[in-house]
């Protein structure tokens, strides 16, 4: 197949383009750089099968030639990030789906878009199904992601009933892994880079509130899945495997060797108090679930994050002096 991802220097953008490009297909990447690192795809760019195309989506969207898929993942994904640029964040959501979902429509191309568990907002629900309608503050400052992907999904859903579009839509959970930013202010890359460098791992309110993580080769692999089925409802892919935030710090703590102590600070407005995923679809309809555990993803991730922070640090001493 021939396929189109937006978002393809991002950190889950950039994996996706590897497992398609490893499939066979032929991958064109789209990204304008705002979150994104040409870092993440400079393995790929001569290579076979691959094209990149620097663009910014919210803008009319041109490729030439035929497309057998879409895959909408351009937008900031985390809070550092759509705080500091909330328009961008409602554009791409917006303009951004409606333009991709045009290109898809006129290709006659099946189209994927990646939604979010924060369309759950602070869920009352637990764990959260795909049948949840969710409980977001519209006003609040996380609205413009949560309500961005909201949109985006109404906007799907209404070009599958309209137009008749082959289309599927992912509820991503938090994933991790390598080629996340070092500053993008997630949890797993903040308190590994503070551990990392002996700093204390800032944990906003007690620490209880819950989240489920998942290791990028899984959710690379559950995306993949739904892309290919014929499955047209939104799904959930994520790790169920439910842990206080404290506890992954104290985790994160231990296997980086570090001797960081962990630093309450006060917990952000609208901040989700419990996530967790339902998985029961994803494991009915594509046989999907994690395989890999807290442990061992990290184990995998931290040695990448600190060749990160050692270049940096080295960096900044040879700058300084």
């Amino acid at each position: 197949m021939r396929i189109l991802i937006t978002g393809a220097a991002g950190f889950l953008g950039s994996h996706l383009c590897d497992r398609f490009l490893a499939e066979g297909h032929e991958v064109i990447g789209m990204d304008n750089f705002i979150t994104g690192s040409p870092d993440n795809i400079a393995h790929l760019l001569g290579g076979p099968g691959f094209r990149f195309i620097e663009h910014d989506v919210t803008n009319f969207v041109y490729v030439d030639g035929g497309l057998d898929g879409v895959l909408h993942f351009a937008s900031p994904a985390s809070p550092v990030d759509y705080l500091e640029y909330p328009i961008q964040t409602l554009k791409v959501g917006s303009l951004g789906t409606h333009k991709t979902l045009g290109l898809a429509k006129a290709k006659r191309a099946r189209f994927l878009l990646a939604s979010t568990s924060e369309v759950y907002g602070d869920p009352q629900v637990h764990p959260q199904a795909e049948t949840y309608w969710g409980h977001v503050n519209p006003v609040g400052p996380r609205g413009v992601y949560d309500e961005a992907k909201r949109f985006a999904e109404a906007m799907v859903m209404a070009y599958q009933r309209y137009h008749h579009l082959d289309t599927r839509i992912v509820r991503i959970f938090n994933t991790y892994g390598t080629r996340m930013r070092p500053n993008d202010g997630r949890v797993i890359s903040n308190f590994v880079v503070q551990a990392l460098r002996g700093e204390p791992l800032t944990v906003y309110g007690d620490g209880s509130q819950t989240r489920s993580f998942c290791f990028v080769s899984d959710e690379v692999e559950g995306i993949y899945r739904l892309f290919m089925s014929d499955y047209r409802d939104p799904v959930n892919i994520g790790n169920p495997n439910e842990l206080t935030v404290r506890q992954v710090a104290e985790q994160i703590v231990r296997l980086s060797d570090s001797a960081s102590v962990i630093e309450a600070r006060p917990l952000p407005k609208d901040d989700p108090k419990v996530r967790r995923p339902d998985i029961t679809l994803a494991r009915s309809l594509l046989g999907w679930e994690p395989v890999i555990a807290l442990e061992e993803g990290l184990t995998r991730t931290i040695p990448y994050f600190r060749k990160l922070v050692t270049e940096r640090d080295s960096k900044s001493r040879t700058l300084g002096g």
